[in-house]
């Protein structure tokens, strides 16, 4: 009994750091992977880079981001390098 009582301290510890730190770390990755999964041709976006564009095409890995409509620049980027997808009401 005397075990389990010195050891509660390190388990509540573990409990609340869990709680404050990776769940919440989790919860942006799946937010991250399901905006990843939703990115479709036309939608306007901007990079981690602060690069503004508009999806082009995308496959597994890579998007095609058109960056200036004048010349029809297109780059090409990892998925990873997505920060957010910008909605008309943000434009």
């Amino acid at each position: 009994m005397e075990t389990l009582v010195a050891f509660l301290p390190l388990i509540v510890l573990v409990l609340i750091m869990y709680l404050l730190m990776i769940r919440p770390a989790q919860k942006r990755q799946k937010q991250m992977q399901e905006m990843q999964q939703s990115l479709e041709r036309g939608d306007e976006i901007i990079t981690i880079g602060g690069i503004h564009g508009t999806i082009e095409s995308h496959d597994q890995k890579h998007m095609y981001v058109n960056v200036d409509e004048g010349s029809g620049t297109v780059l090409k980027f990892d998925r990873v390098a997505l920060k957010e997808i910008v909605k008309d009401s943000e434009l």
